[in-house]
């Protein structure tokens, strides 16, 4: 049904509904009489009408999606509906091909559908999720046609809830439920500075996590803005491609859409977060209606609409007036600005919706209000308000300046309290452990106790014990104990939200160990979603804390570089290296951005700038007692492994030497990080031609690496990825494949998806020289999928890899080049 036919059908839609039923049937009647066509369509809409309050929310004339629950598409076997929308059913589903195991959302064309224009979209909606990368966003995972033609995107399975009954089940704080809407803008951002209008923001489309992280679904109808065909249009099938309830109002008007169009749908379900009702109240539920309100009713101010539902018989009054209260103001006028009919009153991007949103949680003017000097002192005022006491207590005269003397000297009593029985605590520790033990600790049983002192002696010392924790959870980071420090800093962070205000710097420090904590374990994903909502904290700290600030973004940008996402990381790297410049005695920290910085070139191939890297941040650690420190250690490695890469044998043998010695000293043999000095050792010297002697090392150190972390770690990937060299330069091309097979298996878990191209190039290249031409040739496939996805179709491995390809469908009768399919 085309724009026009529906806009006729919509006024008379709404003459007979205004109608009794026994005016409306005779009207029905005339109207038939005159225009069979229109009676018949409008008696079908009427019908619809009755039987559901949700008139019009799924396409006309749809047919149900048949019963598929067990049915295979593609590698994947359908499990059961998870949804449906305007161009897609939504399946959860397996992989079923054996090759590794995961559960995805399955996107599917809808059933029965030949409109091509759908198909059209589906296959734009894969071009657009293959360059969007974001931790907010679910990822596109696999996408294909099955061997009926069944068209599939494959997404990351999000188990969550839509914001909207999120918010209305746990009834968070307003702060939280602005953090929630800030989590979506920064996506919404991304997609936009990708050239992307997604086109159907909607609570359903935004699913919170159990951990209170947002993850943004369904780009199915998004515009390229950079479409290369200016003169493609859409078909007609498209004017019913959004959902109308928080649709702008020049979507209903089928008029262009623009990154405008986003921020409109982003007010709506803003309005809906913050009061739990959309923004316009019908005289009765139709499309019709709902055009209407949204081309010319002004939505209501929604502190207004709280103050009227709690004047409604019933309702909980105090609390929608204290909810209504809170929203007066600031927050009235940023919605009010969002929801304008003009796009050009809109804000002018979902950023700076964002930007007034935490300048509100900060206490600061937003941008959407006139700057008035009596505005701006009112904020200033609430931003400072104890400040502004105190000075004006000051004024009254000597019994204010005696007050606040007072006030001080007992934050400082309180202050140094703390700091004594920390003191006295950790004195009494090792006082004790050493008459114990004659002097000698055991380290790991001496935090143990220490913990459990903790726990009794500081009971009624909250912070003092978080802080306690903190320490503790650090030092068993240092140890290798990654699982028990994490268990210690949840324990910090459950003692740190029940104390009600927390010093910024614990805060921070709390934050970015735990962050640390996660990456450890190869949760890099967890740890990105863990760090990414303390940003504004970390920005307002900078100039009062530059050195916690710059640990926090250097334990993010190391998080965004596991995760492949590279220009992040190198920003948060800069910024941290910024911060560290400042500091007279920050040689470590400058030492360890520059190595960070240095790690991403290595990563990319520039060799020559790594080593500089490397060898810059060394210099800066040349004191005799900074040889045993695990940042020199490291570093050590690094420029080693650089140096091997680069053909320099004996140098590297002399960097990883010095890294293995002191790795031992510091940690001994079986610590983590040691176990990876030696594997680096033991590649080494597979490239000096010492097969028997790397094959032995790298079977220990993968062994003692399983022990350690487990068997899912990206550090067993990397063990496997070793050992399928070692076979490959055995000439055991077999059981290389199978090695970089395993690799690839650990490597698909969506932590590590960033490593995953270069163990199937390998697996690949393997199976080409074991003769297994069919299966390297799908291998080789899948990486240049990824590949695809992630890097963009100018990425120079593709040329490589294109050409490959090519070269193995030749060599099979009838196989076309996967590239040109």
């Amino acid at each position: 049904m085309d724009a026009a036919r529906w806009q006729h059908l919509s006024a008379w839609l709404d003459q007979l509904l205004e109608l009794a039923p026994e005016a409306r049937q005779l009207r029905l009647q005339r109207l038939a009489a005159q225009d069979p066509t229109l009676g018949r369509d409008l008696e079908r809409l009427l019908e619809q009408e009755a039987e559901s309050q949700d008139f019009m929310a799924q396409p006309l004339w749809t047919a149900p999606p048949p019963g598929r629950a067990g049915s295979q598409v593609g590698p994947y076997r359908l499990l059961r509906p998870l949804g449906e929308g305007g161009m897609g059913e939504v399946w959860l589903a397996e992989r079923c091909d054996g090759l590794y195991q995961r559960q995805v959302a399955l996107k599917l064309l809808r059933s029965g559908v030949a409109d091509p224009g759908l198909r059209q979209r589906f296959g734009r909606e894969r071009q657009i999720l293959a360059r969007l990368q974001h931790p907010h966003l679910a990822q596109l995972l696999d996408a294909g046609v099955d061997q009926h033609g069944q068209p599939y995107l494959a997404l990351d399975y999000v188990e969550g809830e839509p914001i909207s009954d999120y918010c209305r089940r746990l009834q968070p704080t307003l702060e939280t439920r602005l953090q929630l809407m800030l989590q979506v803008c920064a996506v919404v951002s991304h997609a936009h500075a990708n050239l992307v209008v997604h086109r159907d923001l909607k609570p359903s489309n935004i699913l919170v996590r159990a951990d209170g992280t947002v993850k943004l679904l369904d780009f199915g109808i998004a515009t390229l803005l950079d479409n290369d065909d200016p003169d493609a249009t859409h078909p007609p099938t498209e004017v019913r491609a959004f959902t109308l309830h928080y649709a702008a109002p020049e979507q209903v008007r089928g008029e262009a859409m623009t990154t405008l169009t986003d921020v409109y749908s982003l007010g709506v379900v803003l309005f809906e977060v913050v009061t739990g009702h959309k923004p316009y109240r019908l005289r009765r539920h139709s499309d019709a209606e709902w055009e209407r309100s949204i081309l010319d009713v002004q939505a209501p101010r929604a502190s207004a609409l709280l103050q009227r539902l709690a004047d409604e018989p019933g309702a909980p009054r105090r609390a929608l007036q204290r909810q209504a209260r809170r929203l007066r103001g600031d927050l009235d006028v940023l919605l009010e600005k969002a929801l304008q009919k003009d796009p050009a009153q809109r804000y002018a991007s979902a950023e700076a919706l964002a930007g007034d949103l935490r300048r509100y949680l900060q206490g600061q003017p937003i941008h959407a209000r006139p700057p008035g000097v009596g505005y701006r002192m009112r904020k200033y005022i609430g931003r400072h308000r104890w400040g502004v006491a105190l000075a004006s207590l000051a004024v009254l005269g000597l019994l204010g300046t005696t007050s606040i003397a007072l006030w001080q000297a007992r934050q400082a009593r309180l202050e140094m309290a703390r700091a004594q029985a920390m003191q006295d605590f950790t004195v009494g520790l090792f006082d004790k452990a050493a008459s114990q033990r004659h002097g000698h600790f055991d380290v790991p049983q001496l935090l143990a106790t220490g913990q459990q002192r903790g726990e009794a002696e500081l009971a009624d010392q909250p912070l003092a014990l978080a802080e306690l924790e903190g320490v503790i959870g650090r030092l068993r980071i240092g140890l290798g104990d990654y699982q028990l420090a994490l268990q210690t800093l949840d324990q910090q962070r459950h003692l740190l939200q029940q104390v009600g205000e927390v010093p910024p710097g614990l805060q921070l420090e709390a934050v970015t160990q735990r962050g640390r904590a996660l990456r450890m374990l190869g949760r890099d994903r967890d740890c990105l979603a863990h760090l990414l909502p303390l940003q504004s904290l970390a920005a307002a700290q900078a100039s009062t804390l530059p050195a916690g600030v710059a640990e926090f973004h250097s334990q993010l940008g190391r998080c965004q570089a596991q995760l492949g996402d590279a220009v992040a990381a190198r920003r948060s790297f800069e910024q941290a290296l910024a911060l560290r410049r400042q500091g007279i005695a920050e040689r470590f920290g400058r030492a360890e951005s520059l190595a960070d910085l240095a790690g991403l070139d290595a990563a990319a191939g520039r060799l020559p700038d790594a080593l500089a890297g490397y060898q810059q941040a060394l210099a800066l650690l040349d004191q005799p007692s900074d040889a045993s420190s695990p940042q020199v250690i490291g570093l050590h490695r690094q420029l080693g492994e650089v140096l091997a890469r680069q053909g320099q044998l004996q140098a590297a043998a002399t960097e990883l030497e010095l890294a293995w010695q002191a790795a031992q000293d510091a940690w001994g043999p079986r610590h983590p990080e040691a176990l990876v000095v030696r594997r680096a050792r033991a590649l080494l010297a597979l490239q000096r031609g010492q097969r028997d002697l790397a094959g032995q090392e790298l079977r220990q150190v993968q062994a003692q690496l399983l022990g350690a972390l487990g068997p899912d770690h990206r550090e067993i990937g990397h063990g496997e990825f070793a050992l399928g060299q070692w076979a490959s330069a055995n000439g055991d091309a077999s059981l290389a494949a199978a090695h970089y097979a395993r690799a690839a298996g650990l490597w698909r878990q969506p932590d590590h998806t960033a490593l995953l191209p270069q163990a199937l190039l390998a697996e690949g290249h393997a199976l080409q020289q074991a003769g297994q031409a069919t299966q390297a040739r799908a291998v080789l496939a899948e990486a240049r999928q990824l590949l695809l996805a992630q890097r963009g179709p100018q990425a120079p491995a593709l040329r490589d890899l294109d050409a490959e390809l090519a070269a193995l469908a030749q060599a099979e009768p009838g196989v076309q080049p996967s590239a040109a399919r």
